[in-house]
């Protein structure tokens, strides 16, 4: 027999979560939600600090998705972590809220995706979010996904302000309101210290409750399944074995940049030339299903200082600290345990005359090397440098027609010149700001990855030997009005079919100028509201 439900949402991170809860919420339809992993409701998840033991390697909580050999990246094959399990990549992520550039939303608009412009998205952020910090118009207060301030209590947050502000640069406490230039500490989506993920919001304070929401945990996508050019059911296996679940109304496809045009393709919709060499028989030809993937490269630099309470490493002093920070933790939620590890972030022009900020800057209070997968035992300082309006652009393509094999992952990463010489300035800045300031380059030991920077073409050279992904992957299957358009702006419905739309990120016709993670949430929410709405 064929379970059937009315939707189908597949994958539970910010962009699936908020349909799935708001598809069930009147209990008269009922909703499945397939998810490839757990239910990631442990420690290592639930702790911010914990976040390291799940990043740097494939485990039951990460993909640990490789790219192709990046030209632009002296054919380096980066690293893309990527979440698996309840709150998909949210369950793994550095949980900074952060929704981009208002100039964002209304370039969506203007490239053709009429009802994005940032006065269209305002309210489906303010849906989703509980602000504890601001009260403003900018903000939502009681929605699911609750936003706070870093509880760390870090004395390196005064340190940076203090250097940032001797360099001319304008504290923002609120990047996410009025204006996004300047340096806050970070907001994080974070409850009482604890992580917030899509899952911690969305699905588990309502799974067990609703009894119209079927959560499938361990269940694998294989493929989607069309009666002519209509979805009607969903191939899925567990534990080895395979079923059919149908649809009786819509299926939602929310498993990331990464896993849904992946789907798609393995389902016989995508470019045809690309799927039939592999013996995928072409329900519908849709040329751009893993095209336009692009996302925010990202350079690191690295310092070592020597501070062992405040600045992570493994040390004597550094481990009775942690110690201490425990115990800190378990009794007031506040502390180290807290840190989301970017506990500053900064929007920076370039040019005056910019209208949008073109770099971001992360402050990491440890140092951070190859998405720790190398350990690093000395203590200090690291920053992150995000070009945040790649012009490059890369694709998904299937390595083959088995849905456990991870596909042809290519960011395609600083292959313009453009995105090369943003990189350059931006690190170099940031660099110069570092180095020079009373507060902190008298306590630098060492510049790690730098110190041999003169010109240019060092600077390049560098960049191209250590950048990689800041985990912001966009754009694969692209939403618009025109034909090329994978996925219709107006319905968030694949473009050519029935029955099928896309939430996540992947239908970004652009990437935002920021963490992705908020943004992707506000997607969410439209496409529910599009389908309660009858759009």
């Amino acid at each position: 027999m064929t379970e059937a439900f009315d939707y189908i949402v597949v994958g539970s991170g910010p962009g699936g979560a908020p349909v799935a809860n708001r598809l069930s919420a009147d209990g008269r339809t009922s909703v499945c939600l397939v998810e490839a992993g757990g239910d990631n409701n442990n420690a290592t998840v639930n702790i911010p600090l914990l976040l390291i033991a799940n990043v740097p390697k494939k485990n039951k909580t990460n993909y640990a998705f490789e790219t192709v050999p990046q030209k632009g990246l002296k054919n380096r094959i980066g690293y893309q972590p990527r979440g698996r399990g309840l709150g998909g990549s949210t369950a793994i992520n550095a949980l900074v809220y952060m929704r981009g550039h208002r100039g964002d939303y209304d370039e969506w608009r203007d490239l053709g995706c009429p009802g994005w412009g940032y006065q269209d998205v305002l309210p489906w952020f303010k849906k989703s979010e509980n602000n504890t910090q601001f009260r403003n118009e900018y903000h939502g207060q009681g929605g699911e996904m609750n936003v706070e301030l870093v509880r760390s209590d870090n004395p390196w947050h005064k340190i940076l302000t203090e250097a940032l502000s001797d360099a001319q640069l304008k504290e923002n406490p609120d990047p996410n309101g009025a204006h996004q230039e300047g340096f806050s500490v970070a907001t994080v989506m974070q409850k009482n210290g604890a992580r917030c993920s899509a899952a911690h919001a969305f699905i588990l304070p309502v799974m067990t409750a609703r009894k119209n929401l079927n959560v499938m945990l361990e269940t694998q996508a294989v493929r989607v399944i069309f009666e002519g050019k209509r979805a009607v059911g969903l191939e899925v296996e567990h534990k080895g074995q395979r079923r059919v679940i149908r649809a009786n109304r819509e299926i939602i496809l929310s498993a990331g940049a990464f896993h849904t045009p992946q789907l798609l393709m393995l389902s016989g919709v995508g470019r045809a030339s690309d799927l039939k060499p592999l013996g995928i028989d072409i329900v519908h030809d849709l040329p751009m299903v893993g095209y336009d993937l692009h996302d925010h490269a990202d350079f690191i630099l690295g310092y070592h200082i020597d501070d062992r309470q405040n600045l992570l490493g493994i040390s004597p002093g550094g481990i009775a600290s942690m110690w201490r920070n425990w115990g800190r933790y378990r009794s007031e939620r506040r502390g180290m345990f807290t840190s989301n590890f970017a506990e500053m972030n900064g929007f920076m022009r370039l040019r005056p005359d910019s209208p949008r900020p073109e770099i971001q800057y992360e402050f990491v209070i440890g140092l951070a090397i190859d998405h720790a997968r190398k350990l690093e035992r000395r203590h200090g300082l690291s920053c992150h440098i995000l070009d945040l309006r790649p012009s490059s652009r890369g694709s998904i393509k299937l390595r083959s027609a088995n849905h456990k094999d991870m596909p042809l992952i290519d960011p395609n990463f600083l292959a313009t010149d453009d995105d090369m010489s943003r990189m350059i300035e931006g690190a170099k800045r940031v660099h110069n700001i570092i180095v020079n300031s009373r507060q902190i380059g008298p306590r630098i030991i060492a510049d790690l990855f730098t110190s041999h920077c003169k010109t240019d073409a060092d600077w390049e050279d560098v960049i191209r030997s250590r950048a990689d992904t800041n985990y912001h992957p966009v754009g694969s299957c692209r939403m618009g009005t025109d034909d090329s358009a994978v996925v219709d702006a107006r319905t968030l419905k694949v473009n050519g079919l029935e029955g099928l739309r896309v939430s996540d990120a992947s239908v970004m016709p652009r990437v935002t100028g920021g963490n992705t993670t908020a943004p992707t949430m506000m997607i969410g929410e439209r496409c529910a509201d599009f389908i309660l709405n009858g759009a």
